[in-house]
């Protein structure tokens, strides 16, 4: 049975750049759908938030480039962390999905993998198991 699950994930820019930013946010939502074979009706709705140093367009236009006209989006702005990663797009899908929240697959990618160190132990230790 299906239940509403959160499916996390960021990416980091190398420059505050909207060519790029759309890429990036393009390869994160395929990567994040993909790894948790979600469709788009799946989908509820997504939040995107962008470190305070990312000025050069809403990166919810990357997601409807890629074709989510019907998925409502929202954008905000990070606080302002001192030490904080920058050039960081980060990504929270509501979903409906049959995966139990220990089975979602988060992503972080670009250089994001330093927010959370966690995941990638546990990928690693999968990956080692399964072996």
């Amino acid at each position: 049975m299906k239940s509403l699950r959160a499916f996390r994930g960021a990416t980091q820019l190398t420059a505050d750049n909207s060519e790029e930013m759309r890429g990036a946010v393009i390869e994160l939502l395929e990567k994040t759908l993909q790894e948790n074979s979600l469709s788009s009706e799946d989908l509820i709705s997504i939040l995107l938030t962008a470190t305070p140093d990312l000025k050069c367009e809403f990166p919810a236009v990357g997601v409807r480039i890629f074709g989510l006209t019907d998925v409502p989006l929202i954008c905000a702005q990070e606080i302002d962390v001192a030490g904080a990663l920058p050039l960081t797009i980060r990504m929270l899908i509501h979903a409906e999905s049959e995966l139990s929240r220990a089975q979602i697959k988060h992503q972080y990618l670009r250089g994001a993998q330093v927010l959370r160190p966690d995941l990638e132990r546990s990928s690693a230790s999968e990956s080692d198991s399964a072996q």
